[in-house]
């Protein structure tokens, strides 16, 4: 394995990928936890990488998707990790600072918390977006002092491929390396000895990954999708809630692990809702066929998989609101340009498979509700949504819904903004993620917290158990144990 400037070949071997790993272990652990400057120059080169070669990712991003218009591709793909990267270098040398222990020298063991990078850390990114998805990890797993193997979507192939160059033109493979391959490659780098992995898809893969890296014990960071539900209370505004939740479930196509799922709306207020939302939906795309600002469905796969949950929908009983130009709703959807209309489904029941399944499409599920009981037992006997999003006054119901809801973060009156918060952490909890990164959180993630304490007692804690002295413990000790429970009981018989 040379230390030039490389890239690596394609469905790389299992053996090739370890060997890369181990180049890159030994030379983390020859360098040592990397200085603050040799940080920073690395996320910058890094970053540099993606700016440098802007146009070329956003074109192969296009042919990738057989449409993705250049400002999707700049907003989602380019520009994303720019502002995160600058909050890391305002505060990269205070977070790598030893904590002291607040009280441990009066306790006589004064100790401090060292933050030390863990070594090599494995991405694994998705499809959806990605180039921002794995360099944003990337960038923070670099911040806390780490080398970094990243797995390139297979789908995305032609961004792949100018990825990886982008990345040999200024990374060295024993820093930041680009691995590109199929199901057995990915496979193989689940499979490999990291530091820590983090991996961002779906929960049916997570849970592979998982499992793969759980042979090796290595610690895994998951950021995975769900369904994520819509909540209008009493007194939503409608209007503005059809045009906000009209832009998430039609941005990428849909193709967004944030997007809303389903929304439930007051049962005398589902009319006017699909209403306005169907004219929100126009407002954007009066046209969608051959509309040059739609984000195809990705491939065939994807496409076959979308429309038949809304077949099976139709087929089951569901009420079909397609949002199309009438001549365009006749040949809706169309596998040539994989384009499938922006869609809503009425009258959705258990037994169909959109009820259960993330969409990851223009489509979304309408709900009527009574009671907001009905709605928090319907998202809490469900898996835990990566997001949940409610319109409406920040008043008991928003209160409620949050105190009894559990999600991997909460936006009220619009969608995803508690994902693009800096500093805040970002991650799913069950079955839609594992852990959390971005801003500091990342570089804690990345991090190993180390307590290193030293002792001024003139006796040590073995000593202190061990006979002679621990003999004349015994009675002290049984004396806190009766004081304490003393206490408890105290406290259980409200006396």
């Amino acid at each position: 394995m040379t230390t030039q400037h490389t890239v690596l070949d394609v469905d790389p071997s299992a053996e090739v990928q370890r060997r890369l790993l181990d180049v890159q272990r030994a030379a983390f652990l020859a360098e040592g936890p990397p200085a603050l400057d040799v940080r920073l120059d690395r996320i910058d080169r890094l970053l540099a990488c993606v700016l440098e070669h802007a146009e070329e990712l956003c074109a192969a991003l296009d042919a990738d998707f057989g449409s993705r218009p250049l400002a999707a591709s700049l907003v989602s793909d380019i520009v994303g990790p720019i502002s995160g990267a600058q909050k890391i270098r305002q505060h990269l040398a205070e977070w790598m600072r030893d904590e002291e222990l607040p009280g441990s020298a009066e306790a006589g063991t004064p100790a401090f918390v060292q933050i030390r990078p863990k070594g090599v850390v494995g991405v694994v990114g998705p499809w959806n977006f990605p180039v921002t998805l794995v360099v944003q990890p990337a960038i923070e797993a670099l911040a806390a002092g780490n080398r970094v193997m990243i797995k390139f979507s297979e789908v995305a192939e032609r961004t792949a491929d100018v990825f990886a160059r982008a990345v040999a033109t200024r990374m060295a493979p024993e820093e930041v390396a680009v691995v590109r391959g199929g199901v057995a490659t990915a496979s193989a780098f689940s499979a490999l000895p990291f530091d820590h992995l983090i991996f961002t898809g779906s929960p049916a893969v997570g849970a592979r990954v998982a499992e793969a890296a759980g042979r090796n014990l290595v610690p895994v960071t998951l950021e995975l999708g769900g369904k994520n539900p819509v909540v209008l209370g009493s007194d939503a505004d409608l209007g503005l809630a059809a045009q906000r939740v009209g832009a998430m479930r039609l941005m990428n196509g849909g193709q967004i692990c944030l997007c809303p799922d389903y929304v439930f709306v007051p049962r005398d207020r589902v009319e006017e809702f699909v209403a306005q939302y169907e004219q929100a939906v126009k407002g954007y795309f009066p046209t969608w066929l051959d509309n040059p600002n739609v984000v195809s469905i990705v491939d065939d796969r994807n496409y076959d998989r979308v429309t038949g949950l809304i077949t099976d929908a139709e087929a089951k009983g569901a009420r079909v609101v397609t949002i199309a130009p009438p001549e365009e709703a006749e040949v809706l959807p169309r596998r040539k340009g994989r384009r499938i209309a922006p869609t809503v489904l009425l009258d959705v029941t258990e037994d169909m498979a959109i009820a259960s399944e993330e969409i990851f499409g223009p489509v979304l599920s309408v709900y009527p509700y009574d009671d907001l009981n009905e709605v928090i037992t319907y998202v809490n006997t469900r898996p835990s949504p990566l997001a949940a999003y409610f319109f409406g006054s920040d008043g008991p119901e928003f209160r409620e819904f949050i105190r009894r809801t559990t999600s991997g973060g909460v936006t009220r009156n619009d969608l995803a903004v508690h994902w693009g918060v800096e500093g805040a952490p970002s991650g799913g909890v069950g079955r839609s993620g594992m852990g959390a990164y971005h801003g500091k959180t990342g570089f804690l993630t990345f991090s190993h917290r180390r307590t290193v304490a030293t002792t001024t007692s003139p006796t040590g804690l073995a000593q202190n158990i061990l006979p002679p002295v621990g003999e004349a413990m015994a009675e002290p000790l049984r004396g806190l144990v009766a004081h304490t429970l003393a206490d408890i009981h105290g406290r259980l018989n409200g006396s």
